[in-house]
């Protein structure tokens, strides 16, 4: 028995089974995180969430904000830019059973070895203020209205970069949209949790009075560990408390695989180089 977890694959399925195959991957067997962006900007989305619909609990997803694009623009809520490809979803037979797995998906997983040690994953980051049994119950929210028929109007309100800063006296789409921000885009944050989404770069190239929402001191998450991928440019990080999955795959990257032992500190990361869907920059 394995524990795998995986950054975002966005659509690129020849080298997500390649990288399956490369380690052997069973699904009686093995458990995989997919830690969401499952598709858009890669040639093969439909697949990639076939594949992972197929493999039933073996494969556990969680939300990212291209997946939850997909689920607007599939109501007609969202236009399409230059650069997706979510039609091969969209125009697909089997697009109603797809879009419904994926809604299905949580925004957070928790994940518990059988040494009673703790893996929490999200797509983006957590605001520094959130425990992670806050996050949960916070996912939770979202999973309930995403879950319920009337979806598509929370989707309807959920674009927006404001409220920036979260507050438990929050209500309705400012709290929701909130939350999903934090938990699929964030990257950057003040050092009291006010959220930036203007900026992409790396770590180190931190807009003034920013940081990594990793890197707030007193951090609710801190003695959990994190695995969380969306920031291509930040790149693998694998420290003691942090692993970041995301590398770029659709980029011309790699995708990366982390293999985790008995103890969660015992990792071993699998990466498999990539053809270029996109080129950063264009449009």
């Amino acid at each position: 028995m394995a524990l795998y977890c995986i950054g975002d694959i966005q659509g690129c399925y020849d080298a997500f089974e390649r990288l399956l195959q490369t380690v052997d991957f069973s699904e009686s067997r093995d458990t995989l995180y997919v830690l969401g962006d499952l598709v858009n900007r890669g040639p093969q989305s439909a697949e990639v969430l076939r594949r992972c619909m197929q493999a039933g609990d073996s494969m556990r997803a969680l939300l990212g904000n291209h997946d939850l694009h997909l689920l607007a623009a599939s109501q007609g809520l969202r236009r399409q830019s230059k650069r997706d490809t979510l039609n091969r979803v969209l125009e697909a037979p089997d697009s109603a059973q797809l879009l419904e797995w994926l809604r299905q998906q949580p925004l957070s997983r928790l994940h518990t070895n059988a040494l009673g040690e703790q893996l929490f994953m999200v797509h983006a980051g957590v605001l520094p203020q959130w425990s992670v049994q806050d996050s949960l119950q916070l996912d939770a929210e979202i999973q309930a209205v995403l879950r319920s028929p009337d979806f598509a109007l929370f989707l309807q309100h959920m674009y927006g970069n404001q409220p920036d800063r979260w507050s438990s006296s929050l209500q309705g789409d400012d709290r929701l949209r909130c939350i999903v921000n934090a938990f699929t885009r964030l990257r950057f944050c003040s050092a009291d949790g006010v959220m930036d989404f203007e900026s992409a770069e790396s770590a180190e190239q931190a807009p003034e009075g920013l940081m990594p929402w990793f890197d707030v001191p007193g951090r609710a998450t801190a003695d959990t560990l994190m695995a969380f991928g969306h920031w291509s440019t930040l790149g693998h990080v694998n420290r003691a408390d942090l692993m970041a999955m995301d590398t770029g795959c659709v980029w011309g990257g790699c995708l990366s695989m982390m293999r985790i032992g008995d103890k969660l500190s015992e990792r071993e990361l699998i990466q498999l180089q990539c053809p270029q869907a996109q080129v950063p920059g264009q449009h």
